[in-house]
Parts: C-alpha cells; sequence; structure tokens
C-alpha cells in the first residue's frame, strides 16, 4: 500500500509541473480546437503538431523561403562587386586630385 502512495505522490507532483510550466494549458487548447473543427482532420497528430508549433514550416514555404535566400546572396555578392569597383575608381579619383594639386604646387 506504501507503494501505491509513493507513486501517486509522484504522479501528483508531475501534474503539477505539466500544470506549472503550462503544458496542460496548451494541450487543452489544442485538443478542444480538435474537437471543435467542423471536418476533422486525417492526421490528429498532424493537427496537434501543427497547432503546437512542432510541425516546421510546410515544404512549400522552406522552398519560397530557400529561393528567396538564393537571391538575396547573388543580390549580395552583385552588390559586394558593385561596391568593390566603387571604391577602386574612388581611389583613382583621389591619386588623380592628389597628383593635379601636387603639380599645382
Amino acid at each position: 500500500m506504501a507503494h501505491y502512495r509513493a507513486s501517486e505522490s509522484r504522479r501528483e507532483q508531475f501534474r503539477r509541473y505539466l500544470e506549472k510550466a503550462g503544458v496542460l494549458d496548451s494541450l487543452t487548447s489544442v485538443l478542444v480546437a480538435l474537437y471543435e473543427e467542423t471536418e476533422k482532420p486525417n492526421n490528429a497528430l498532424d493537427f496537434l503538431k501543427q497547432h503546437l508549433g512542432l510541425s516546421g514550416p510546410a515544404p512549400a514555404e522552406v522552398e519560397k523561403l530557400r529561393l528567396e535566400l538564393m537571391e538575396l546572396q547573388q543580390l549580395y555578392e552583385h552588390l559586394l562587386e558593385e561596391n568593390r569597383g566603387l571604391k577602386d575608381r574612388l581611389l583613382q579619383y583621389e591619386s588623380t586630385q592628389e597628383d593635379e594639386a601636387t603639380e599645382q604646387c
């Protein structure tokens, strides 16, 4: 009988832990949302994952972000090259001005 009470105490501690961490509220709200769905999803586990934020982004969203990243990387490389070119032109312009100033003195 003492063993039964010890495990009951552990269960109660675990329940309090889950309640304090907000797990019970989150699970309850997701289960209520599933219950209130007029058209039940084919995969209830996927529904839970999606509403708990565990499933991650959809594959289409991942592909869209991957394409956007590639475009931004290409733009970055282009801008770096343009910046290098402008710096070179500026250095040439500054050295030309210094040469002209030296000749005038």
